[in-house]
């Protein structure tokens, strides 16, 4: 009898604890309903969530306010986003109004009368004069070509170093994306230039407390690892004004992860900060 319930009991034991996503498959009789913003999947401006996306991680990959991801997909969670989903990452363009029809103007008379354009049948036709004598053909002019897409005016942005220390590690597309400035506990974490803060907190695994300021629509610079957070979000910062105090929270030693990010991507930031 014992042994029957202790069988009975291992066949009904549950682990609790969320479940990892699996593709269970589905039977005929099944309908799957479509992931969120599914029509728009592969348009450009569009992003599929893949597993471990996060709104703040989608944003900074984009180049975005996370609170602007947020309202384009009316999302009133973030947290609640799931993997198929799909997010616009771009402003809504503008509705195109609808373009007017072009009237020639009519011609208006000396004494304010509108004057109506003569037909053929109102007005004998003057007497032709003769044909003048062909002019050589001229050689077809070329096509102009078209005008390459340029950064916007202004958007160019002249950065100050974010910390004084040495750089202890350099900057990996594929591993690193920023570069790693040395220094102590509680050293000054500046803003490399004016901007606005897009993210103040420790919601991006692998950065620690986190800093994003966008500075205009072409760049953003991230500050992580910090000890300590001076800013708040939407608060506006001056170049050289200081935002944290470096520390070494999610990483293996005390430093700041400073990184570039142009249009999204990840660039270089030596090659945008002055030379030592």
């Amino acid at each position: 009898m014992v042994a029957g319930l202790m069988a009975a009991g291992c066949s009904t034991t549950r682990v609790s604890g969320p479940a990892p996503v699996e593709d269970r498959g589905f039977s005929r009789s099944e309908t799957v309903a479509p992931k969120p913003g599914a029509e728009n999947a592969g348009k450009p401006g569009y992003y599929t969530v893949k597993a471990g996306d996060t709104v703040y991680r989608i944003a900074l990959d984009n180049g975005q306010n996370w609170r602007d991801i947020a309202a384009w997909n009316n999302l009133a969670n973030p947290s609640s986003i799931e993997i198929g989903q799909v997010l616009r990452v771009v402003p809504p363009a503008a509705a195109a109004a609808p373009a007017a029809p072009v009237v020639a103007a009519a011609p208006v008379s000396s004494g304010g009368v509108v004057g109506r354009p003569l037909s053929e049948t109102s007005q004998p036709a003057p007497a032709a004069a003769p044909a003048p004598a062909p002019a050589p053909a001229a050689a077809p002019a070329p096509a102009p070509a078209p005008a390459a897409a340029a950064t916007p005016a202004g958007d160019e942005l002249t950065f100050v170093w974010p910390a004084n220390g040495p750089v202890v590690a350099q900057f990996d597309e594929a591993t690193n994306k920023g570069v790693g400035i040395g220094g102590r506990i509680g050293d000054p974490v500046v803003a490399a230039a004016d901007g606005r803060v897009v993210y103040a907190g420790a919601g991006l695994r692998g950065y620690g407390n986190l800093i994003i300021l966008k500075h205009n629509n072409t760049y953003l610079t991230a500050y992580a690892h910090n000890q300590s957070l001076l800013v708040r979000e939407d608060q506006a910062v001056r170049q050289g004004q200081k935002i944290a105090e470096m520390g070494s929270s999610d990483a293996d030693r005390v430093k700041l992860h400073f990184e570039v990010r142009r249009l999204g991507k990840p660039v270089d930031p030596l090659g945008h900060l002055p030379k030592r």
